[in-house]
């Protein structure tokens, strides 16, 4: 029961695009119709409004540990409200289950799991975005890395879990590594119309 309880609890949470609930109340209209199409930071990053890409993130983020926090709080299993909020974000039911890519919903969540191991994978991202400049490749680095540094501190079933959310990120970004790969994806900072970064 803690199990269903949680997973219902953290689909719910994640499950909330508050890309598009932003955009939308700042009368910019469906995030989807611009850009990638997605509900991501990032994407919110192409209507020029930083504050609100932002917002975004945070917020994107904080819906993954908020679940977390509430299912350490009444004994619920965290791994798994983080696996479901994951799951809300990239699926959500509100919008035919075509939501996110988690980025920010997956970094959340680490850092309210464990949060020296969410750190460390911030520490990826950031290390990767700064030294090769495309912010699919950084993602795909964190996401790696976090099941190996929750392995490490004696975490497994929170590694299971994070193993889970990192084979959807792959999937998740299938048409980003397709570019990375044919040396077409956009470098962070670029001013491409036809742009298709990591949410």
């Amino acid at each position: 029961m803690t199990i269903i309880l949680a997973a219902v609890l953290g689909y719910l949470l994640g499950s909330v695009p508050f890309g598009l609930v932003i955009t939308s109340a700042a009368g910019l209209g469906d995030i989807r119709a611009i850009g990638s199409g997605n509900i991501g930071a990032t994407n919110v990053l192409r209507t020029g409004r930083k504050d609100l890409a932002l917002a975004t993130l945070l917020l994107d983020g904080g819906k993954g540990a908020i679940a977390i926090l509430i299912a350490y709080a009444v004994g619920w299993r965290p791994e798994v409200a983080a696996a479901a909020a994951f799951l809300g974000h990239c699926f959500p039911v509100w919008l035919k289950f075509k939501g996110g890519k988690g980025v920010a919903t997956f970094l959340g969540s680490l850092l309210a799991l464990k949060f020296a191991a969410g750190f460390l994978a911030c520490m990826v991202w950031l290390i990767m975005a700064a030294l090769f400049r495309f912010s699919s490749l950084a993602a795909i680095g964190a996401a790696f890395a976090a099941p190996l540094i929750l392995f490490s501190m004696n975490k497994p079933t929170f590694a299971i879990a994070a193993a889970f959310m990192t084979g959807l990120i792959l999937i998740r970004h299938h048409s980003n590594i397709a570019r990375l790969i044919a040396g077409t994806e956009p470098k962070i900072g670029a001013k491409k119309k036809d742009e298709a970064g990591a949410g």
